[in-house]
């Protein structure tokens, strides 16, 4: 069967079934949420400090989910409304908006600490139409040339992405490194069919060309790396098989003043009492 991008638009082959099919389907939601941590990984932020990240191409906010565990603050945005319901009716918390990426972005210079796009480029690979302005090359310079200006810098983006030749690569690249973006390709598992996933890692600022493009994961199988990630998620929880708990005091500060920095209304006032671990009740 031929992919998603050869058969429709995004907006219509995604509609309410098959956008309430794809985020059901348990397949689905182990390889976004491999993708996602692997694309957290490639981000390379602060430890321990919350980040406002992008999610280009969220969809029903799988990726999402991810971010808010790892403790990030997100916004998100997709051009398929099916989609974008299915996340509103699962009661995500990241901000939504409906966007065609190809069209570029309109958000505020120097907004986002970072961020991820997952199975999402490909798209604008294609061209809908015949006029000039729907090019591939026309939509990818709109994309890029607004996103450089919505991250902060020094930032990253990472892209997962499934290109059919090298010459989708170099067309891609070329444009991301005219919009002012560094950086370069990374591919995981090389040598292997089934494994292999190529990710576009950009750099904003921090020297640029000048910073070193992270390595690809080497071997034949992906098997290994989804038992050591499932093994250090194990390792982040307690004997009760919850989630340890990393909202310290000073991680609840962060994330307030990064919504009042948003503009969110609401956000509790700080006080002796914030981030106080209460007794339990019986």
């Amino acid at each position: 069967m031929s992919r998603p991008e050869y058969q429709a638009p995004p907006e219509i082959y995604y509609g309410d079934s098959e956008a309430k099919k794809y985020t059901q389907n348990t397949r689905n939601q182990q390889i976004q949420a491999d993708m996602t941590y692997r694309a957290l990984e490639l981000l390379n932020l602060p430890p321990d400090e919350p980040a406002f990240l992008l999610d280009i191409g969220c969809g029903s906010g799988l990726s999402g989910e991810i971010l808010e565990e790892e403790g990030h603050i997100w916004a998100g945005v997709d051009i398929a409304p099916s989609m974008l319901e299915v996340a509103l009716e699962r009661d995500i918390d990241g901000d939504l908006f409906l966007q065609d990426i190809g069209q570029g972005f309109g958000f505020r210079p120097g907004s986002f600490d970072g961020a991820i796009s997952i199975s999402v480029l490909q798209w604008l690979l294609n061209a809908e139409t015949s006029h000039p302005t729907s090019s591939p090359p026309h939509r990818l310079t709109r994309f890029f040339t607004t996103l450089h200006s919505a991250l902060r810098n020094p930032s990253r983006a990472i892209f997962q992405f499934y290109p059919t030749s090298d010459d989708q690569i170099q067309l891609i690249t070329s444009i991301a490194q005219k919009a002012g973006f560094g950086g370069g390709v990374v591919v995981d598992y090389p040598n292997s069919k089934k494994a292999r996933k190529v990710f576009l890692c950009l750099f904003v600022g921090g020297g640029g060309t000048q910073q070193q493009i992270p390595k690809g994961v080497e071997g034949e199988d992906d098997e290994q790396v989804r038992f050591e990630r499932r093994r250090e998620k194990e390792r982040k929880r307690d004997v009760s098989g919850k989630r340890k708990n990393m909202k310290d005091r000073d991680w609840i500060l962060k994330k307030k003043e990064l919504y009042r920095q948003r503009g969110k209304e609401g956000v509790p006032r700080d006080s002796k009492f914030t981030g106080r671990k209460r007794k339990p009740i019986f």
